[in-house]
């Protein structure tokens, strides 16, 4: 996706706003804080972008299976 705006478009500002921060789509946090890498065996919660939030998306066992599930989202088209 292009990072600049079309003058073309009128709704390209609008459309740029609704990208996530970085581009990120999927994120996963620690369900009790902390960094991502401490306690790996730890259960995590997945968030996913809806547009304008990070939404709660479920949980995953532990940091491998969230890491998987956030690759799975990189490797499907957009």
């Amino acid at each position: 996706m292009a990072s600049h705006v079309d003058p073309a478009d009128p709704l390209a500002p609008y459309e740029k706003r609704r990208r996530p921060p970085l581009d990120i789509y999927r994120r996963h946090r620690p369900l009790h804080g902390g960094a991502s890498h401490l306690r790996p065996d730890d259960p995590r919660a997945l968030e996913e972008w809806d547009g304008f939030t990070y939404a709660p998306a479920g949980t995953a066992s532990d940091l491998a299976a969230a890491a998987a599930w956030v690759v799975q989202a990189e490797a499907e088209p957009q």
